[in-house]
């Protein structure tokens, strides 16, 4: 035997499995099942509590939008409502922009 030979003998190529179209269709079906379950179904999920929770919206709940800002819903519109975040100041805000209610009275709680 030559240590330093180095030629290489390749084996004799082997056909594709008989059952390897149906070990693809079942990846890419287990592939879709992964992406539904994952992104699709909790994306749908958390839309449909966005929809719910703007439909809910009514005067005098307390909100926190996207931006941060924190007050109590004065006036509801179709498509906005209007924040009172201070005595005297007053926003107009869209209505999907309101992410969470808060308890009642957590405005007073966190003036003091």
């Amino acid at each position: 035997m030559n240590w330093f030979d180095t030629a290489a003998y390749a084996a004799d190529a082997g056909g594709a499995p008989e059952n390897a179209a149906l070990i693809n269709i079942l990846m890419l079906v287990g592939f879709i099942a992964i992406f539904y379950f994952l992104i699709f179904r909790p994306q749908n999920k958390r839309r449909k509590e966005h929809v719910s929770l703007m439909s809910s919206l009514e005067k005098g709940n307390e909100v926190v939008s996207a931006g941060g800002l924190v007050g109590e819903i004065t006036k509801v519109e179709d498509d906005f409502v209007k924040l009172r975040v201070s005595d005297g100041v007053e926003f107009r805000m869209q209505k999907s922009s309101i992410v969470a209610t808060l308890p009642k009275g957590t405005l007073k709680g966190l003036d003091s």
